[in-house]
């Protein structure tokens, strides 16, 4: 497998992707990157569904998903789309299929575009452990064939579009057991799909590879992209972003910034969602700031900032591992080597927050920038970078501020140049921001972006936020940052979905009342889950699960084995706690810490 997922290691350059229209909206090609959302409200509830797609749309939204369970819900897509026509809107409407072909088949008549689920499409999962012989693994995709062949040749005779949309957490027992829960199992599972619609002349299809760990979905997406690109320049299709789950307020723009954002800054993208447990509406202005900051670093930085190659890259693109650093001490704290990643403050917000510090719990400022010793670097002066690999003795590095470097090629040359034994700290600017009045929601996406898509590379040994004026606000960045990249856990991690037709409680309240009762459970992780859809698959690495099962009531989940059933919902959340204690997992909670 080639390690190339992109024109240059050191480059922003988007991936050249083969236009594909979704009705009236073009993806890929010179086209913008699109943004998209799903609607919340029931499918069969048609005044609610037109006037949410109206919404989305006045809030710039640009394609519109709306769930299609069964045949007969399929159906009312007709109403929909002439509700959403008559209201003199062209947005493309998609349907949101999982386990019904002939939802389908139904669902394609109305629709310009069709997004399947490889791994629930006609398949039941069993999570049976077996070995496929290769007869057998080709009657498996015969028989999928049989299922989806019929909706590639309606797509492909109405003009209609699809997604073929892998999520890591609903693999079929097939691919489970040839490849892993793993990133090339979800490539795999999506190139099953994608041979059968070539086979027929369908190419007017999009990929996906969604996972709520935004590791596994950056190496997934890279693996699929280099993929391609060892099958063919004619296999370049196009690519929808997304983090599955990523949960709500901060912390879910913070993961959908570190999984999206990683691969817009790597070229790869041509339509996102960001999936927030919010109303849908509140998603599109953080998918527009991310689309809007990656093409405004693009612009300003067209070309790469340095010779690098990929056969010179310190960092494995498809497999997570942790640069190698030298451990060394600074102010009391250690750090680099299989120390935790620390973080940094500038003395003026040490001393701001000096106070207080017995009250922040675990946002603790670590170290001081202007005493650490930290060498500053341009990556780029070979000179210098030879005087520190000639050094005796480790140093903490980075790269200098006032640099007009892109941050995440930067800090990835500085990487492959240096020795691995010197530590790294990363900055989320180069540009220490001292006044208030910056807009905080870009400065958030910048610094899980940046910070984040480096440190699930496996560079960095120590963090600072610059872009931040407020004190309490940037250290409690950083950490949110580290928790949501799994390079830190100091807090308990929500795996959440966003509402759609198929939810069968409020995810918005249940969230919140489930964070109340266990927001100080450090590395426990809960998954949230509005139906079986997004039940025991795509938990696939919580602890612990609150599935809807029915109206009104709700399985509990160890992993993914479905453990309490049909628990009235008004009981549920106190169930979890319990489930948790009997597993072990429960402590009291602390008193209550400041507020940073």
């Amino acid at each position: 497998m080639t390690r190339r997922y992109s024109h240059s290691p050191l480059s922003l350059t988007r991936r050249a992707a083969r236009a594909v229209a979704i009705g009236p909206v073009p993806l890929g090609g010179d086209h913008p990157v699109r943004v998209q959302s799903m609607l919340t409200s029931d499918t069969r509830e048609t005044d609610d569904c037109v006037r949410e797609t109206m919404e989305l749309v006045a809030a710039g939204c640009e394609i519109v998903r709306v769930t299609a369970q069964t045949r007969q819900i399929a159906a009312n897509l007709e109403h929909i789309v002439a509700g959403v026509r008559a209201q003199g809107s062209d947005v493309p409407i998609v349907a949101d299929i999982h386990f019904k072909p002939d939802a389908a088949m139904e669902a394609v008549k109305w629709v310009e575009k069709v997004r399947v689920n490889p791994g629930n499409y006609a398949d039941k999962k069993k999570f049976q452990v077996r070995e496929y012989t290769d007869e057998e693994y080709a009657e498996e995709l015969a028989r999928i064939e049989e299922e989806f062949g019929p909706l590639v040749e309606e797509a492909k005779t109405r003009g209609a579009a699809m997604r073929i949309g892998t999520n890591h957490g609903s693999l079929s027992d097939r691919i489970m057991n040839r490849f892993g829960d793993t990133p090339l199992g979800m490539v795999e599972s999506a190139l099953e799909f994608a041979r059968i619609a070539r086979a027929r002349g369908y190419h007017d299809f999009v990929f996906s590879m969604k996972a709520s760990n935004p590791k596994v979905m950056i190496e997934a997406y890279r693996l699929l992209v280099a993929r391609l690109a060892e099958l063919g320049d004619d296999w370049n299709y196009p690519i929808h972003l997304g983090v599955t789950e990523a949960g709500d307020g901060e912390d879910g723009r913070i993961k959908s910034a570190i999984g999206i954002g990683s691969l817009l800054s790597d070229g790869i993208g041509d339509t996102i969602r960001v999936s927030l447990t919010e109303d849908a509406v509140h998603e599109i202005p953080v998918a527009r700031a991310l689309v809007d900051l990656v093409t405004g670093l693009r612009a300003k930085h067209p070309r790469p900032i340095g010779g690098l190659t990929w056969d010179e890259v310190p960092w494995h693109p498809f497999e997570y591992r942790r640069r190698s650093s030298a451990k060394i001490e600074i102010q009391g704290v250690k750090l680099g080597g299989d120390e935790t990643v620390r973080v940094f403050t500038s003395q003026r917000k040490w001393e701001a927050l000096s106070h207080k510090l017995d009250k922040l719990g675990d946002y603790q400022p670590e170290i001081v920038i202007e005493t650490s010793g930290v060498l500053a670097l341009d990556p780029r002066d070979e000179s210098a970078i030879a005087a520190l690999n000639a050094s005796e003795s480790p140093r903490l590095i980075t790269v200098a501020d006032g640099l007009d470097l892109p941050v995440i090629p930067a800090f990835r040359l500085l990487a492959a140049k240096a020795d691995p034994r010197h530590p790294i700290l990363l900055k989320d600017t180069f540009f220490p921001v001292t006044e208030q009045g910056q807009d905080f929601l870009p400065t958030l996406l910048n610094a899980a972006m940046n910070l984040g898509s480096l440190l699930c590379d496996g560079i960095g040994d120590a963090v600072i936020v610059q872009g931040e004026e407020a004190p309490g606000q940037s250290l409690r960045m950083s950490y949110n940052i580290l928790q949501a990249a799994g390079t830190r856990i100091f807090k308990t991690d929500y795996v959440a979905c966003p509402s759609c037709g198929r939810t069968l409680f409020n995810l918005q309240s249940t969230t919140q009342k489930i964070r109340e009762a266990t927001g100080h459970l450090k590395g426990v992780r809960i998954a949230v889950m509005g139906c079986i859809v997004n039940g025991p698959g795509e938990m696939a690495d919580a602890d612990f699960g609150y599935v809807g099962g029915a109206p009104g009531k709700i399985n509990l989940y160890v992993g993914k084995e479905a453990v309490k059933f049909n628990i009235p919902e008004g009981e549920a959340v106190e169930r979890l706690v319990d489930l948790i204690k009997e597993h072990g997992r429960w402590i009291d909670a602390p008193a209550t810490v400041a507020e940073v």
